[in-house]
């Protein structure tokens, strides 16, 4: 399907000399060309997020510098067959910003340095995490303690693969020439490796995929935005979905596209998103507009990790729900895909930073 947005298709720098957004940045590509060379202080945020999925277990890290503080987290949940059974979580805040130890492009790939945060033997609340490029694809290590008493050690080594021809999206969101975010999502990534808690073992095998949202921008005080990923094999195919919605309104860009066996289809409109804020495990439905949608999708929700923060000069309510995505979709050969349960999440989120 055609889209209106540009193709970009050789490097270019995010911004121009003075901090503002470069003109020829603004659009979309099919593998990270842009270099985010952020200027100034204040409203500038940088993240890398990673969540590798099981079907029955999965780990998200996150290392992000929002000028005047940086988080950096563990997450791990244990869900089964039959809903969570176990749900923990490590923050380490700092003040301060760390602008040298994110860099302009993708961490873990051959653009950028290797990514170290944290004490190598972190104590207490701290966390360590390190994201290197390897041969093939992206080494994800961190360390921990658990929360709960008993403290256990938690250990993570995932590696997330890029197979040849692997395409994602990158895409800059223009609010104005001063407000602006690049992200580049990628989906259905192979992924493999282990997460030690204690004398515990979590195996990351052959149905383990990996999901990457790295971002460099400078954003408005305040923002709402919805987005929603999954990865696996569906009828037939390696499918990765990626979704976004509210804050891209009235940019001219989205943050929407499906990757089918490596190939991405980019949409360019916004989708529909229908939820119920009073009750977020309740059935999420995604459509795109036309008569043949590329998307008809129902997101159903088995487990919900709810953020409050009221701190100084963030404040964040976050609903991020995990589930399992049903419908179908159609890529840009017109090929409809039946989507069976395929495991991701869909989130709802008012920030204030």
């Amino acid at each position: 399907m055609a889209t209106h947005e540009r193709e970009i298709t050789a490097p270019v720098d995010l911004c121009l000399p003075d901090g503002r957004l470069n003109p020829s940045a603004a659009g979309w590509s099919r593998t990270p060309l842009h270099r985010a060379g952020l200027r100034g202080w204040g409203r500038n945020k940088r993240w890398e997020y990673w969540c590798v999925t099981t079907p029955t277990h999965l780990v998200a890290l996150t290392v992000s510098d929002l000028d005047f503080l940086t988080l950096d987290t563990v997450y791990v949940l244990e869900y089964g067959l039959d809903g969570p059974v176990r749900e923990f979580e490590r923050t380490a805040i700092a003040p301060g910003g760390r602008t040298s130890r994110l860099p302009r492009a993708v961490a873990g790939t051959a653009e950028a340095p290797a990514v170290v945060v944290g004490p190598p033997r972190p104590t207490g609340g701290k966390v360590r995490i390190e994201i290197r490029e390897e041969a093939g694809g992206t080494r994800l290590r961190a360390r921990c303690l658990t929360p709960s008493s008993p403290k256990e050690t938690v250990e993570v080594d995932l590696f997330a693969a890029l197979p040849a021809g692997h395409e994602s999206l990158s895409v800059v969101v223009p609010w104005d020439e001063r407000r602006f975010q690049y992200t580049s999502k990628h989906t259905a990534r192979p992924a493999s490796g282990t997460v030690r808690i204690g004398g515990r073992v979590l195996e990351f095998g052959e149905d383990a995929w990996a999901v990457l949202d790295h971002g460099r921008g400078r954003w408005p005080r305040s923002v709402d935005w919805n987005w929603g990923a999954a990865s696996g094999r569906t009828d037939g195919h390696t499918v990765g979905l990626q979704f976004g919605g509210r804050w891209t309104e009235g940019t001219g860009a989205t943050e929407n596209a499906l990757c089918v066996d490596g190939r991405l289809t980019k949409i360019g409109e916004e989708l529909d998103w229908r939820w119920t804020p009073g009750d977020v495990l309740a059935p999420w439905t995604l459509t795109s507009p036309g008569d043949r949608p590329a998307v008809d999708l129902t997101f159903t929700p088995f487990h919900c990790r709810a953020t409050r923060t009221e701190a100084g000069l963030i404040a964040n309510r976050t609903d991020q729900c995990f589930g399992h995505y049903s419908g179908r979709i159609r890529d840009d050969e017109g090929r409809e895909i039946a989507v069976e349960r395929l495991l991701g999440w869909a989130e709802d989120v008012h920030m204030r930073w």
